[in-house]
């Protein structure tokens, strides 16, 4: 288990480990979609939607409903920023956790958002709800696209969905030209697709009923999952330049 958990966030990446890895992210970023959804009627996840609807309330009118799009746009890309600038540090380092630093990161902002946003009560607490969810999608999407190569987003599913057609489509084909090389569907990236779509589905089903029921509490639990996924490789570190230090 030690030496899976190492791995799974580590810095040697097999297709494998990726897929893993961005079910885990799919299911936590569908949960903090609806969670942010239920709560204060954002998808934190979804930046066409919000730069859509910040375009449309400038002409409908609206001030705070753009304000609250701005918001999140802003905070999403300085999550990705964020995630950038940690990586970087950590790569230039040759760090174990240079990916697993973002998401222990990542899992500890859920953690804390879980425990204390139900008794936070400022009036305009709902933009600081925005903020952090759409800096922590900002941060998952960032890090998922690095550790991919951009093949593989978990914080929505516009591409995916695409590429599911594109493979369909593939499927379905049939070569009636002679001399030319068939049309050749992957089936094993069709499936992979449709597990991380599924999976956001199931995370944004989990995360309305979680929330009805216990509030931001819901959280939690998916926080000390994230964490126990990726803090091996942090903890590597850490013994590392513990043994290194005089």
């Amino acid at each position: 288990m030690r030496a899976y958990l190492l791995t799974v966030a580590g810095p040697v990446r097999s297709p494998r480990h990726n897929v893993q890895l961005a079910a885990l992210l799919a299911l936590n970023a569908g949960v903090l979609n609806s969670v942010g959804f239920v709560a204060v009627s954002v998808y934190t996840s979804h930046m066409t939607g919000l730069t859509a609807t910040v375009a449309d309330h400038l002409v409908l009118g609206g001030g705070a409903i753009v304000l609250t799009g701005l918001l999140g746009i802003a905070t999403f890309v300085a999550g990705a920023a964020a995630c950038a600038i940690l990586f970087n540090w950590g790569r230039r380092r040759e760090l174990r956790g240079r990916y697993a630093n973002v998401l222990v990161l990542e899992a500890l902002l859920v953690l804390l958002f879980g425990l204390l946003a139900e008794g936070f009560s400022w009036r305009h607490r709902d933009l600081v709800f925005v903020a952090v969810l759409c800096f922590t999608m900002g941060m998952q999407n960032a890090i998922i696209t690095k550790i991919s190569g951009a093949q593989i987003r978990t914080t929505h599913v516009t591409g995916m969905i695409t590429d599911i057609g594109i493979e369909l489509g593939k499927l379905a084909y049939v070569s009636r030209t002679p001399g030319l090389p068939p049309v050749v569907p992957d089936p094993g990236k069709l499936g992979v697709l449709a597990l991380l779509v599924g999976l956001f589905f199931g995370g944004g089903a989990l995360g309305a009923i979680g929330y009805l029921e216990l509030g931001f509490g819901a959280l939690v639990p998916l926080a000390l999952v994230l964490l126990a996924a990726a803090a091996a490789p942090l903890a590597a570190d850490v013994r590392r330049h513990r043994r290194a230090s005089p």
